[in-house]
Formats: structure tokens, C-alpha cells, sequence
């Protein structure tokens, strides 16, 4: 088998990996980037993201350091607010049900915001969430914190920026080159196993490994095992690529499991999308207007509370609501006062949408769902919404709906004004939340005595501890940054 050299091979090239592999270069390692994917489809799930980062600041002059471009108008129209530790501490562990890592919380939200300028200095450049997270009141936006700060162009703008920066430091990114095992010297990560069309099967020698991969959303089988019967039938939102391959990897050499194996991150996405991504349409399948209304399953009923929280609270949890319904799909509803508001992937081309004048004329158009059920469902829901409580869809309003089995807790408004606009959609799995162990302090993988690998470490999706039941918005590709970051710079400091 040919054999090559180097410090530190990352495997993976999305979010967490590149900056893995930023870090260590810019402490001088001889890097090498190894990504499954070609380049039209490498990035991993990064590529498909809104781009979304959620971390401390304390005032409006930190958003004016990340996002030095902004016009002397543009500054003094916005509140941009601030965000704490402490709300970010209680946003995550209230999400998660008080189940995260408290080692990893605690390294997430102290290093996100000096992690924030660091990849601005780096060239990745970022913009305010004008449209999706901040409240527009008498011409002024105001921002409540969580989700302040766009990626410029999204995902695919964050991971473009970061390829040019980890190219600019030298590092040897090589594409269709697949990650089939690693090697070890003595109990020490001394090497990868790889093979690609273009050179076969070879290794490469190093010191560290960092694997940066994602988890296993993209694997049916897998899927299946560990969430549960039913999962095969979920959409992947983003990549073909993540099958489980690196989190395998680790395991084979002793790696220690952790998280919530049996959780992920799933929301409302069309129901007749792709099996995988389309990076042609990237995340406009999803459908999160759905506080605005109702949602109903096969038999016409709802089954959620669909003004529970924020949008950004629950739609990593919606996917899988839906999934255990009969014939896993759902309806969303909504009539004329609301559909004005609708955010904009309800507008794009690719879309499941039927359109009536009457709410008769939609229950024969809802595909799969039982007309009287549904009707009658309208019905008990239009009488129990308490009509007091002004309808505010800027903020938790409080209107509701009173007598239900399942209450709207926010946003309730009785569906009675034409046109009738209803949007089918299924589970989209983002991504898997059960992985390998690290340690918080350096990222570096630990086996099932809870002692470090040498040579190990591991960043990004396919790390497990951070997130259960759900995910505060915007802390994934956070998560991903930080510790790919922590990850890259351990190892360098390890062996360069």
C-alpha cells in the first residue's frame, strides 16, 4: 500500500472540519483535509444550512466588530439587544431537557463569541438576520439575541470562506478520497487508511487525526437501529455522505459512545422532496410558518401544539412529531389572514401546495386526509380560540385556544377567511445527535475507561453529549466551529 506523511489529517470538509484543519495550520501542521464527497458536493451538511450562529455579545459594538460593513443607517435602525452566558446557558439546557454535557456547554458558550471573531478574521463574513429573527416595529428591527448573525450566502458562503482560508495556509484538501480506517502505532493514532478513484487504496502516516464527519442520518440502517422503526422513511436533509463511517472508526479502536443515540434533529419538510439534499434549492424545503396555523394528519386531526414556543425552540423536534403519525405526513393550514406572513420557502417552485376558496372544496384537496375528519377537526379548533388576546406573530402572544385535547398555546386564529392554502410535508433528519465522547477541554476522543486516545481527536456532528431531545437554532454550526477549532489546535499543540 503507497504511503504518504503528515501531521494532521482531518476527514471530513464541512463546518467543524475545516476549522480543524485552519487551526492547525495556522500553528504551522503540515495538514490534510480527506472529504468522501466530490467538490460539487463536498461540505458536508454545512453546505445546506441557513448559516446561523448563535453566541455571546454583550452590545450593539460587538455586532458592529463581526459585521464591519454595515451602513451608519443600517446600524441605527436595528436593536441589536445582547445575549448572555447565562440565557444561553438556560436556552441550551432548557432545550435539551438539562441532559447536555455541562463540561461542553460551559466550552460552547465561553469560546462562541471569540470563536465568531476568529473566523472573521479569517475571512468568513457574516450579516444580520433582518428577515427570519429580528422584530420590525415602526420601521426599527429589533433583535432578541438568539439568532443575530447570518453566514454570508449561508452555508455555502461559510464553507467557500473557510476552504480559501484552509487553502491559503496550505492544507491539501483532497476530494472523492474516502476515510476506511484508522491505523495505530502502540495504542497511539498514527495513521488513515484511504481510497479514491485516482490513487486506490494508499495510508497516510501522521501524528494526529482529527475526525470532523458527521454523524449517521444519511444511513437508513442505522437510522432504523438507533431512532427507531419508521426512520428509514425519513428525507435527509443535507449530504448523501454521512453514513456513520468516521463514528465507526473511533468505535473500531475504542472509542467511547455518548448522547442521545436514539434522538435527532428533525423538522416539517416537503413531503415530496429529494431522498437527500439538493444543494440547487439548499434548506427551502423546509416549512416553519407553521405556528401560523394548523397542522393535521391523515385522519384530519392535529397532533402537536403548534404555538408552543418560538419557532426557533421547536422546529428541530417537528420532523419526528410528524414521522409517528399515520402514514407519516402532515398538512399544514392556513387561511387568508396569515398566508401574507408565510416565510419565503413557502414561495419557491418546488413545492406541495393545494389552494381553495372554501374550506370544503380544500378538504377534498388534502391528499390522504379523511374530508369529514378534517372538517370537524376546523371546526372544534375555530370555537375554542379565545379571541381577547390580540394576535401578535412577532412574539409569544399568548392567544389561545381553550377545551382541546391538544391546545395552541400561542398564535390561535380561527381558519375562516379565504383563500385556504394547506403545504404537505414529511421528516427531514438534519442530523443525529449520538456519537463518540471527548473531553470538553481539548476535543480529544476518549475510550470506554474515559482515558484519551492518543492522536484522536474529534469536532461536529459526530460527537455526542452537547444535544438531547432538541437544539437551541443556530448552536449547531456554533458547536461545530468552537470545538473543530479546539480540536485543531489540540492536536497541533500535541505534535507540531
Amino acid at each position: 500500500m503507497n504511503s504518504q506523511t503528515c501531521d494532521v489529517v482531518v476527514v471530513g470538509a464541512g463546518n467543524a472540519a475545516l476549522c480543524a484543519a485552519i487551526a492547525a495550520a495556522e500553528a504551522g501542521c503540515k495538514v490534510v483535509v480527506v472529504e468522501r464527497a466530490p467538490v460539487a458536493e463536498s461540505g458536508g451538511n454545512s453546505r445546506y444550512a441557513a448559516g446561523a450562529f448563535r453566541f455571546t455579545y454583550s452590545s450593539a459594538q460587538d455586532i458592529i466588530e463581526l459585521v464591519p460593513d454595515l451602513t451608519e443607517q443600517e446600524i441605527g435602525s436595528a436593536d441589536f439587544g445582547s445575549y448572555s452566558e447565562q440565557r444561553y446557558f438556560d436556552d441550551l439546557y432548557r432545550v435539551t431537557r438539562y441532559r447536555c454535557d455541562p463540561e461542553m456547554a460551559e466550552v460552547l458558550v465561553a469560546q462562541s463569541h471569540d470563536t465568531m471573531r476568529w473566523l472573521r478574521q479569517k475571512g468568513v463574513r457574516f450579516v444580520p438576520v433582518w428577515g427570519r429573527s429580528a422584530v420590525k416595529r415602526e420601521g426599527r428591527f429589533y433583535f432578541s439575541g438568539e439568532i443575530t448573525l447570518d453566514a454570508w450566502g449561508g452555508g455555502e458562503g461559510l464553507v467557500a470562506a473557510q476552504t480559501r482560508a484552509a487553502l491559503d495556509l496550505g492544507v491539501d484538501i483532497r476530494y472523492e478520497t474516502a476515510a476506511i480506517g484508522l491505523l495505530q502505532t502502540e495504542g497511539r493514532v498514527s495513521g488513515l487508511q484511504l481510497g479514491s478513484p485516482q490513487m486506490g487504496r494508499y495510508r497516510i502516516d501522521c501524528k494526529a487525526v482529527v475526525l470532523a464527519c458527521g454523524g449517521f442520518e444519511a444511513n437508513p440502517q442505522w437510522r432504523a437501529r438507533y431512532l427507531g422503526p419508521g426512520w428509514e422513511l425519513a428525507k435527509v436533509r443535507g449530504t448523501r455522505f454521512n453514513h456513520g463511517e468516521g463514528i465507526q472508526m473511533a468505535l473500531d479502536v475504542g472509542a467511547q459512545s455518548r448522547g442521545h443515540w436514539s434522538a435527532c434533529h428533525s423538522v416539517c419538510w416537503d413531503h415530496n422532496a429529494p431522498a437527500t439534499g439538493d444543494l440547487r434549492v439548499g434548506d427551502a424545503f423546509q416549512k416553519f410558518s407553521y405556528p401560523l396555523g394548523i397542522m393535521v394528519n391523515a385522519r384530519g386531526h392535529r397532533f402537536v401544539d403548534e404555538g408552543e414556543d418560538l419557532r426557533i425552540k421547536t422546529y428541530s423536534k417537528m420532523g419526528q412529531r410528524i414521522l409517528e403519525q399515520p402514514e407519516q405526513f402532515a398538512w399544514q393550514v392556513f387561511d387568508g389572514k396569515v398566508i401574507k406572513l408565510l416565510r419565503d420557502e413557502y414561495r419557491i417552485r418546488q413545492v406541495t401546495r393545494v389552494r381553495a376558496d372554501t374550506l370544503q372544496e380544500l378538504a377534498g384537496k388534502l391528499e390522504g386526509v379523511d374530508p369529514k375528519g378534517f372538517l370537524d377537526e376546523v371546526a372544534r379548533y375555530n370555537a375554542a380560540v379565545q379571541q381577547v388576546q390580540p394576535f401578535d406573530p412577532q412574539v409569544k402572544d399568548g392567544r389561545a385556544t381553550q377545551g382541546l385535547t391538544i391546545n395552541k398555546s400561542n398564535w390561535a386564529q380561527t381558519i375562516d377567511e379565504p383563500p385556504f392554502e394547506a403545504y404537505q410535508v414529511g421528516c427531514g433528519i438534519t442530523f443525529t445527535f449520538g456519537g463518540i465522547a471527548v473531553q470538553a477541554s481539548n476535543s480529544q476522543v476518549i475510550d470506554r475507561a474515559d482515558l484519551p486516545i492518543p492522536g484522536l481527536y474529534s469536532a461536529g456532528e459526530m460527537v455526542g453529549g452537547l444535544f438531547y431531545f432538541g437544539y437551541p437554532g443556530g448552536s449547531g454550526l456554533m458547536a461545530g466551529a468552537v470545538f473543530g477549532r479546539l480540536a485543531g489546535r489540540s492536536a497541533a499543540l500535541q505534535v507540531c
